[in-house]
């Protein structure tokens, strides 16, 4: 999904995360590297939440091996989740290979020695001795994954077994609640063990709530949804600081995404969703109350989804909700009030693939019905969909009553060399290219802030038909 506004999937594997910035006091933070065991490196920095999240804040581009070298972390972003991403030659006329480590960077200056060709390996790379918050991190970890290695089959068993009513499933829900119990007293331990530290705000995304494992599978799956947010303190503003809350609500909604045998289904059991997430937020800090916002936006627009949209208004007016997203919900509801089934579509004038100035209401097309889809050709969202679309809309019987006219909101050079590559694959629609990306006239037009969208017009009365979710809804309106 391009990134207009980077967002999750309603597959609901969501890369996505943007998060609204937490203020904090903290003072800029230092990261000195010793580089060794290789010739050379191109260093970057990539913060895991944030505005600029998963992509890279600092870069060296040539760092050599003995070099000491110093990244200076600007304030916004502390404290936080890094990767640190070596692009390494182990001889000068190597070919440079990736490597990247998880690192946690709280008030403290870290000094880090490494060799990049073996950055995560602890007889490689070391920090100072005395370091807190990755050293923490790391020894909840290796303790976690020994304590919920068992605890986790013996739920999926109980999750999935089918003769609930049986002594031996009895049995092993007790033994369950006996274990959940201890695990949660020792998350609890460790919360409080590590209250000085960051990391400790991201202990309790593991947090085991109460299941009642009686009633079928689809009962069960309901009881661990309606306990999810149990064991998170919504009062904690550094929990958004962590890649690990995107995960943690991925997981959230994909539990209700394994609900939804339809799309109809599914647009009305995600907003659901939503509804309930956002108020257990409310109650907490209004940073936290933003980015829950904020998360349900990304995910609304990138799935087109009205119904979810609708359920953000409300929380518009509210001044304890901090969301960064303001001005972009805001924008997508006044569209879906202005482009409705009826109105005439926006003209524009745009320049095509051959250079030639296209306008939209000069163009006589053959066929009676006019696609316009908005993508970008960096958008994995985007191929996916036209992908689908291009041999669908090329049958006989679709492309005499269909024609595609796809606007491209590349910008970069990187994704205009990626489109002019992937438009010859795409031969018989018309291929426009707004070169303003989101901010050009046609997307505020067409109220564009992710993509892809599309947009069935009438070719006769250049009305608005549909604004389809994607291919499959576009034959019900073809006339």
């Amino acid at each position: 999904m391009k990134i207009i506004l980077r967002i999750f999937c309603l597959s609901f594997l969501i890369l996505f995360s943007i998060i609204s910035p937490v203020t904090l006091k903290c003072q800029e933070a230092t990261l000195t590297l010793h580089l060794r065991g290789v010739s050379g490196s191109k260093v970057s920095l990539l913060p895991l939440a944030g505005p600029k999240a998963y992509r890279p804040m600092l870069e060296l581009p040539a760092v050599k091996s003995g070099d000491i070298t110093v990244l200076n972390i600007p304030p916004e972003y502390l404290p936080g989740e890094f990767v640190l991403r070596f692009d390494y030659k182990e001889n000068p006329e190597s070919t440079p290979y990736p490597c990247e480590r998880h690192i946690v960077v709280g008030r403290q200056p870290l000094t880090l020695w490494l060799n990049p060709m073996y950055c995560n390996s602890s007889d490689s790379s070391k920090f100072q001795p005395g370091e807190l918050e990755n050293a923490a991190l790391r020894r909840f970890q290796s303790e976690l994954g020994n304590r919920m290695q068992k605890i986790g089959l013996l739920q999926q068993f109980l999750m999935g077994y089918d003769e609930p009513q049986s002594a031996f499933y009895l049995q092993g829900i007790a033994e369950y609640e006996r274990r959940r119990s201890e695990f949660n007293a020792w998350l609890d331990q460790q919360v409080e063990k590590d209250a000085a530290l960051f990391v400790s705000s991201t202990y309790r995304f593991h947090f085991l709530p109460r299941i009642k494992f009686t009633g079928s599978e689809r009962a069960r799956l309901l009881n661990l949804i309606d306990g999810y947010f149990e064991g998170l303190d919504f009062n904690d503003p550094l929990i958004i600081r962590s890649a690990q809350m995107n995960e943690w609500m991925n997981a959230y909604v994909n539990f209700h995404g394994q609900m939804a045998t339809t799309v109809a289904l599914r647009d009305s059991l995600i907003p659901a969703a939503a509804f309930k997430a956002i108020e257990k937020a409310k109650q907490g800090n209004p940073l936290v109350y933003g980015w829950m916002v904020d998360y349900f936006y990304r995910g609304f627009e990138s799935n087109n989804m009205p119904q979810g949209m609708k359920v953000l208004q409300p929380y518009l007016d509210d001044p304890a909700c901090l969301t960064s997203k303001r001005m972009e919900i805001e924008r997508r509801l006044k569209g879906m009030e202005t482009l409705v089934p009826g109105i005439k579509a926006p003209d524009f004038t745009l320049s095509d693939d051959a250079g030639k100035e296209f306008t939209f209401s000069k163009y006589r097309p053959v066929a009676k019905n006019l696609l316009i889809i908005f993508w970008s050709a960096d958008c994995a969202h985007c191929m996916e969909e036209i992908n689908q679309l291009y041999p669908w809309q090329q049958q006989a019987g679709i492309s005499d009553k269909l024609e595609v006219i796809a606007v491209s909101l590349d910008e970069s050079a990187t994704e205009v060399a990626a489109w002019e590559r992937k438009i010859k694959e795409l031969k018989g629609w018309k291929h426009l290219r707004a070169k303003e990306g989101i901010n050009s006239q046609i997307a505020n037009d067409y109220y564009i802030l992710a993509t892809p969208v599309m947009v069935l017009i009438n070719a006769s009365t250049g009305e608005i038909t549909a604004m389809p979710p994607n291919h499959q809804q576009i034959g019900k309106y073809l006339q």
